[in-house]
């Protein structure tokens, strides 16, 4: 503390006076008498005089602060004259004229109070608040280079490279750069995500959600529910270990299968082995592995009780049935009636009661499944190139080599229908979903046409539902998933070539195949499983490439 502040004097705390106040001088009490008299005793504390009033005491600390603010303007000025001038002048610039005080100078760097008017019909209260909101002040300067948007170098940057559109764009804006990578996600998304749309939706409809609200009070009722519905545009999905990862093998896959029953997947191929593996999407373990000495399988598929497995080879004439119950392997060298020279594919009716084998020459064979004997033969004109049952296994579906399609009665085996495939010139595959919808017929030149199964049976000419153009090579391989939610179609002239079309908007999803992810290489076969939402392809690698889809219930 300096010394001028103790050497001041203070109020005298007895009587509460000021200090340049005069006070009356009082004899000693306990020394002597007052003149000509004897020496009193003191008083007792009850007949001591009453302190001063409060007037008095505020009086005395008004003249206290004086008194400091006096001595603090004096200690200023002190150091003030051991400073350089260039200081003092660049403080009196800043701070404003030494002289000033402290408030003074809180009120220059608080700035001008917003003025409110009282015709605002502001409160009291609000208005004072005001107040104490400091204005917005203007920059001291403003710097050029802010102006100029900074561009960056897109040729520099493999990932900006690759979304440049021309070499004039070597160099864009933030802005530029944001705009072209917004675009870039929504075309790999498939358009703009669900989530976005759904917060403008809330946000454009602010009030009207509050009457919903009021009328969601007013009932009740079961709120919690999920759509049964697959969405279109984007699929969402999960990549699984191969179905065959405990048995790998170089040889191409020729058929995959899931069981109708149970959690089980078929993988056979050209190796002469059929494999039979648990489904946990996981480690998949091996249950079996069967053996056919020369014998490259081109087709296998279960019974439609699953207790059997069908074979047949690329260049034989017997057909191979496995009972799964037994473990014993049956051959069929021979069927009486059936004069054809080499047996290959053939398809399972869905009530288990057919089995149909393509022939040559235009013939296709119905054979019974319980004793593989032949029950008749059909003919249609030009090569078969594929036949399928419909959902109910009381009509065959034939697509010709000439690029038309044959419906056939099963009970009576008489032509029911028969129409040209629309912009078809050579039929490849077809196939009919599990509702009885639709049936699907693909070509050589990669289109794939989605028919009513209603106006395939009634119309000579239908007009097909949609036609998938999204493969430029002929389409070999066509499935439904069991909902009839999703048509599989595949290609094995080029790599990568599967697609997965939405039904019933017949749009593709954008998002499969994932190229960087999975290398599908040349798909010759796939299948949906019946309950558990995996989907596998068989590849010229031998890998059986399996996912998962989102939209069943236990996934």
């Amino acid at each position: 503390m300096p010394p001028e502040r103790r050497s001041r004097t203070r109020p005298d705390r007895r009587t509460r006076a000021r200090p340049n106040q005069k006070t009356r001088m009082k004899p000693d009490r306990k020394a002597g008498a007052g003149p000509g008299g004897p020496p009193r005793k003191a008083a007792y504390s009850s007949q001591r005089r009453p302190p001063a009033r409060p007037g008095a005491a505020a009086a005395a600390i008004a003249v206290a602060a004086e008194e400091e603010r006096r001595l603090r303007q004096r200690n200023r000025l002190a150091l003030e004259e051991d400073k350089p001038a260039v200081e003092r002048c660049l403080e009196e610039l800043v701070f404003g004229d030494v002289e000033d005080n402290e408030d003074a100078l809180l009120r220059r760097l608080r700035g001008p109070r917003v003025q409110v008017q009282e015709e605002s019909g502001d409160s009291e209260v609000e208005n004072e608040a005001k107040d104490h909101f400091l204005p917005r002040k203007k920059p001291v300067w403003v710097d050029e280079d802010d102006d100029d948007e900074e561009m960056v170098d897109m040729m520099n940057n493999r990932f900006r490279k690759d979304i440049m559109k021309n070499v004039s764009e070597s160099k864009l804006s933030k802005h530029e750069l944001q705009k072209r990578l917004k675009e870039e996600f929504q075309h790999a998304m498939g358009g703009v995500p669900a989530w976005v749309e759904t917060n403008k939706r809330k946000t454009s409809s602010a009030d009207e959600s509050e009457e919903d609200e009021d009328d969601l009070l007013q009932r009740t009722g079961n709120f919690i529910s999920t759509s049964t519905s697959l969405p279109k545009g984007i699929l969402k999905m999960k990549n699984c270990q191969p179905a065959n990862a405990e048995r790998p093998t170089a040889a191409r896959i020729s058929s995959v299968q899931f069981h109708p029953c149970a959690q089980v997947i078929m993988v056979a191929a050209l190796d002469n082995s059929v494999s039979l593996f648990q489904v946990d999407g996981k480690t998949n373990p091996k249950i079996q592995s069967i053996y056919l000495e020369k014998f490259p399988i081109f087709k296998a598929r279960f019974s439609a009780n699953g207790e059997e497995v069908l074979a047949t080879s690329t260049h034989s004439k017997v057909l191979y049935v496995y009972d799964m119950l037994a473990g014993k392997l049956i051959p069929v060298h021979q069927v009486r009636g059936l004069k054809e020279k080499i047996v290959r594919s053939f398809e399972v009716s869905p009530d288990g009661s057919f089995l149909l084998i393509n022939g040559v020459a235009g013939y296709f064979h119905l054979l019974s499944m319980k004793t593989k004997e032949l029950i008749g033969s059909m003919k249609i004109n030009g090569r078969v190139a594929a036949t399928t049952f419909s959902s109910d296994s009381k009509k065959v579906f034939a697509s010709s080599g000439d690029g038309e399609v044959y419906v056939w009665d099963v009970n009576s085996r008489k032509c029911l229908n028969r129409f040209v495939d629309e912009g078809s010139s050579f039929g490849l595959s077809i196939a009919a979903s599990r509702n009885g919808q639709y049936v699907a017929c693909s070509s050589n030149c990669g289109v794939v046409n989605i028919y009513n199964q209603d106006s395939c049976l009634q119309e000579t000419n239908p007009k097909p539902v949609k036609a998938i153009m999204n493969l430029v090579t002929g389409v070999s391989s066509l499935t439904f998933n069991p909902t009839t939610e999703i048509l599989a179609i595949a290609s094995e002239k080029m790599k990568e070539a599967v697609r997965l079309v939405h039904l019933p908007s017949c749009t593709v999803f954008s998002n499969f195949p994932v190229f960087k992810k999975k290398n599908l290489s040349l798909v010759h076969t796939m299948d949906f499983s019946p309950r558990s939402g995996y989907f596998a392809l068989g590849n010229e690698k031998g890998k059986a490439v399996m996912y998962r889809l989102h939209h069943y219930s236990d996934f």
